[in-house]
């Protein structure tokens, strides 16, 4: 089993933090990878078990089911179902902690997945800081304006 790790600080409260991105249809608006997405039958977008179907600017489509999201504990925890990587078995939780020193946010996106030794140190880089290291700094810039 991989696991990666990334974290951050975005300069702004994390109440206004998870609200940019506690919609689990809301990809496109913050992360610059995102092209469009959209929900499957119709369902609401915090609603646990809504399967997320987007396209990659970069060419490909991604489907993740939503596992679990906290307004309490600012997190929201989901499973990739079909995606171009080498990859199984994938569970990601994006958690956002309040830092009450300057009112700014703790940032740390998680996951978990099973790859073929071959794939795994590519894999950790292009998800590591492809995908969320590349979303935190979105978020940072979006919220320095």
């Amino acid at each position: 089993m991989t696991r990666i790790f990334t974290s951050s600080i975005i300069d702004t409260a994390v109440k206004a933090v998870w609200m940019k991105i506690r919609d689990f249809n809301a990809l496109p608006d913050w992360h610059p990878n995102i092209a469009k997405s959209y929900i499957e039958n119709g369902e609401l977008s915090d609603r646990i078990g809504c399967i997320r179907n987007f396209d990659l600017k970069a060419g490909g489509k991604i489907r993740e089911r939503l596992l679990a999201l906290s307004d309490l504990d600012y997190l929201c925890t989901y499973s990739i179902l079909e995606s171009p990587m080498p990859l199984s078995n994938y569970v990601a939780t994006l958690h956002l902690k309040p830092i009450t020193d300057g009112d700014r946010t703790y940032a740390e996106w998680t996951a978990i997945f099973d790859c073929k030794p071959e794939d795994e140190q590519n894999l950790i880089e292009s998800i590591g800081n492809g995908v969320f290291q590349t979303g935190f700094n979105s978020l940072k810039k979006i919220f320095s304006k």
